[in-house]
């Protein structure tokens, strides 16, 4: 028995240290940002708004994008169009924002 714990706890550090992990992960927040209806503003592939003045959040920060999101729906942040993604964090919980963060981050 012991073996066995010892073999599944190194398939699973074998698995978080080569990213399989953090890929998985990363398609979470990918079927989030779908799901939330993120893309409806933002664009599909988070890179082609519907407007201008919408930003791209294609590549950025996972960190940054994951801050503006908490400033966002706690109302730290309440300038530009954030009166309209109040709404729209309110449907999102940390976890999520997380989620979504990591997956933005990695296009």
């Amino acid at each position: 028995m012991k073996k066995f714990a010892k073999l599944t706890l190194s398939a699973a550090a074998l698995l978080f240290a080569t990213g399989i992990v953090t890929n998985a992960q990363a398609a979470d927040g990918a079927e989030l940002y779908m799901t939330k209806t993120c893309w409806s503003c933002h664009g599909k592939d988070a890179n082609t708004p519907i407007m201008p003045v919408y930003p791209r959040l294609a590549g950025q920060s996972a960190d940054y994008a994951f801050n503006q999101m908490k400033d966002i729906k706690s109302g730290a942040r309440s300038n530009g169009m954030t009166a309209a993604m109040k709404g729209v964090m309110g449907l999102v919980t940390e976890e999520e924002m997380r989620a979504i963060a990591d997956w933005l981050g990695t296009l």
